[in-house]
């Protein structure tokens, strides 16, 4: 909000500015020292009521009060520069302000240069050129999505009992060092391509956005219309708005055995199945309810997406290790990739909307085999508690041992000599809950660990068949893996210390066994509905906690 209302007060400021260039300025006829010694004098006296942390009060402070886009006879090179890379952002709405702006403001400046205008004019323009800058690099670095009010939705899940975060990492892009360093000489059209993201393939997410604002350009495609649930060998009139949508996003393409007609043929179920898993359904090449309500997506919809998603992936963490580890909720999906290269992937399990897993960073820095688990006290009070008071040997039958208090000396009680209903409204209790070692163990047989305040980490699990399923939010906030002890082989790859056939005959057994890793690796706890994958292909997935819903709200239109 606070960048918004600087620029709020910017716009409003230029009639200030506009009075006092007049009150203080002469057309001047002399060289180009002089002019700038002449448009610094202004620049300051018109900038002395602007608030300290407006933009262009910072600007101009460490630009010594020179100016930048304005030279005696001519626009400078920073100048050009700007107007050539906004009329060249294929991304950019053409009939939007922002375009709209640099257009006029371009078309003034040659105007102003034709006319040999006063000094007074060009600095005024000199302002709005600034104030343009501002405004295209607030949406090409730091996006759309108003954090502060998303963080305030966020907080209030937390007052109705649902904890969870989203933590940010502020984009790199420094707009005034760019523009310094433009008027020490350096280009700032380089500079500005230079300071487009690079993690997350943001990139290749753009030329998506860049295909789908041209198929919209271009009218869109054609609501698909059933009747009835569509199976291979089926016919339907709707099989000829099918192949048409599919073919104008490219998950269609002709065979030719293909006879094209109504008839649901192979060719066509092979584009359903494509189609369906960019999209995150079962790939059975049936066309139901919920692959069809995918499939009636307008481009519209599917553009305000992307830009969400590319605004995203502006404050996720940059990083520059080579091995790294992606946890993307909305696809449940696990990745570990070296050198930007995908070595591994797994499906995973993740936090219920209820317990949604948080979006953070953090670094994955030892592994424990056989693991006890300490139960939150969140689940005690909920869960376990009830259980205990309708039969007092509840947690026996999962392992669980409940002791009073903490540490090696803590000792283990009897449930069944403990009132329970003491403590159904949340008063705290004395007792530790750890289930041991062993196959019912809710960890299973592995963890690994990155501390966070979330105390969130990555598990194996007893329960392996929720991992079926497409849509898998069932946890209370941790990650569940689907391969553990093949994360496991990958981490004793790089990890001199861990002996993986050790590590096997180790897990056959209850012991609990913590290794330090040598080589730690970045994790990052991620959530993009919309991407695009190792292999270059779009992806679209659910909003399983509402997140996309939430941004969208407060999400500023340029």
């Amino acid at each position: 909000m606070g960048r918004t209302r600087n620029m709020r007060q910017g716009w409003a400021s230029v009639a200030i500015f506009a009075f006092a260039l007049v009150m203080q300025t002469t057309i001047l006829k002399a060289g180009k020292l002089e002019f700038q010694e002449h448009a610094s004098e202004v620049i300051l006296n018109s900038l002395q009521n602007q608030p300290e942390r407006s933009f262009l009060k910072k600007l101009y402070t460490q630009l010594l009060f020179v100016p930048v886009w304005m030279h005696e006879k001519d626009l400078s090179s920073a100048a050009k520069d700007l107007f050539e890379y906004i009329k060249n952002d294929t991304t950019l709405d053409k009939n939007g302000k922002l375009y709209q702006d640099a257009l006029l403001l371009e078309s003034k400046a040659r105007e102003l240069y034709a006319g040999k205008g006063t000094l007074a004019q060009k600095i005024d323009l000199e302002f709005k050129i600034s104030q343009l800058y501002e405004g295209y690099t607030n949406y090409a670095y730091l996006g759309s999505i108003n954090w502060g009010a998303f963080n305030a939705r966020i907080s209030n899940l937390m007052v109705n009992d649902v904890s969870t975060e989203w933590v940010l990492h502020r984009p790199r892009a420094n707009p005034i060092q760019m523009l310094e360093n433009a008027a020490f000489g350096s280009s700032l059209k380089k500079q500005l391509q230079a300071a487009v993201p690079n993690a997350y393939h943001y990139k290749a997410l753009q030329k998506e956005l860049e295909r789908y604002m041209k198929i919209r350009d271009n009218g869109g495609w054609p609501p698909v219309i059933l009747h009835g649930k569509l199976k291979p060998g089926k016919s339907d009139e709707g099989v000829f708005a099918l192949r048409e949508r599919l073919s104008i996003t490219g998950d269609y393409i002709p065979c030719e055995n293909s006879e094209e007609d109504m008839v649901y043929d192979a060719c066509l179920q092979k584009a359903v199945k494509h189609f369906q898993a960019r999209n995150g359904l079962v790939t059975d090449g049936v066309v139901g309810p919920g692959t069809l309500a995918v499939l009636n997506k307008t481009v519209d919809e599917r553009i305000t997406t992307i830009r969400l998603n590319l605004d995203r992936i502006k404050w996720l963490n940059e990083r520059h290790s080579r091995k790294h580890i992606i946890i993307n909720i909305p696809d449940f999906k696990l990745y570990f990739e070296e050198d930007g290269k995908l070595m591994q992937t797994m499906r995973v399990i993740t936090g219920k909307p209820n317990h949604p897993t948080p979006i953070f960073s953090d670094t994955v820095e030892y592994i424990v085999l056989n693991p006890y688990w300490n139960v939150p006290k969140s689940i005690i009070q909920k869960e376990f508690v009830p259980k205990l008071i309708r039969n007092p040997n509840a947690m026996k039958r999962k392992d669980i041992e409940i002791r009073r208090g903490w540490g090696k000396n803590a000792k283990i009680v009897d449930p069944s000599s403990i009132n329970w209903r003491n403590y159904v409204d949340g008063t705290p209790m004395p007792f530790h809950f750890a289930q041991l070692p062993g196959k019912k163990n809710a960890l299973g047989k592995v963890k690994f660990l990155f501390p966070n305040k979330f105390s969130v980490y990555m598990h194996d699990t007893p329960g392996k068949s929720l991992f079926k399923r497409s849509k898998r939010a069932f946890s209370h906030g941790c990650i569940r893996l689907q391969k553990p002890r093949e994360l496991l082989k990958t981490f004793s790859t790089f990890n001199s210390n861990i002996d993986f056939d050790k590590a096997q005959k180790i897990l056959k057994g209850k012991e609990k066994t913590h290794i330090n890793l040598r080589e730690k690796v970045p994790i990052d706890v991620i959530y993009l509905t919309a991407w695009v994958d190792y292999d270059g292909k779009l992806q679209f997935r659910n909003d399983v906690y509402g997140y996309d819903r939430m941004q969208l709200k407060s999400f500023r239109k340029w």
